[in-house]
């Protein structure tokens, strides 16, 4: 009888150990990392042209809803917080100019999914540019004439004009002392 009871907690120990060691194997473990292209091809081909018409312009790619926009209540959030804008145009005062998307005409879900997208940056104030591709030249052109005429205009300032606009110029600091 006491052999019995040995013979059976040693399978039972046998039989634990076989499925722990068959369970640890089959965990899986994380898989390689690899690079991978920031742009696709529409994109690259977008952001060359939109850097080439607005030189001076500071362009974002992949920019987070999140960081565009802000509300207190966790819902309103939760429609927004896993969506990003294809390109973000701001001004040398760091001022978003405009929220550029690149769409797809691949389904009607996803033109839906892009009004509504459209919808909330609008409701927020931002002026939206849906292009259906790569954007040719000019219609670029077109859509920021004004804030490209406004950036030429003032890189043309007389330097003396320039400098009222300069707040932190190194003429302010040479004058300022610290005491401490």
């Amino acid at each position: 009888m006491n052999l019995m009871i040995i013979a059976s907690v040693i399978t039972l120990a046998i039989v634990v150990l076989v499925a722990y060691k068959g369970l640890k194997q089959k965990q899986p473990s994380d898989s390689a990392l690899r690079q991978r292209a920031v742009f696709n091809t529409y994109e690259q081909l977008t952001f060359t042209r939109l850097k080439e018409i607005l030189p001076e312009a500071n362009i974002l790619a992949h920019v987070s809803f999140d960081a565009l926009l802000t509300t207190k209540l966790p819902r309103t959030r939760r429609k927004y917080e896993k969506l990003f804008a294809d390109f973000v145009v701001l001004n040398k005062d760091c001022r978003v100019i405009a929220v550029i998307a690149l769409g797809e005409l691949l389904s009607a879900k996803r033109s839906k999914l892009a009004q509504q997208q459209d919808l909330l940056l609008e409701a927020a104030g931002y002026r939206v540019i849906r292009y259906e591709g790569v954007p040719e030249y000019q219609q670029l052109r077109d859509d920021f004439l004004t804030e490209y005429i406004d950036m030429q205009s003032l890189n043309s300032m007389p330097e003396r004009d320039v400098g009222k606009f300069d707040l932190y110029s190194e003429e302010r600091f040479t004058k300022m002392r610290i005491y401490g």
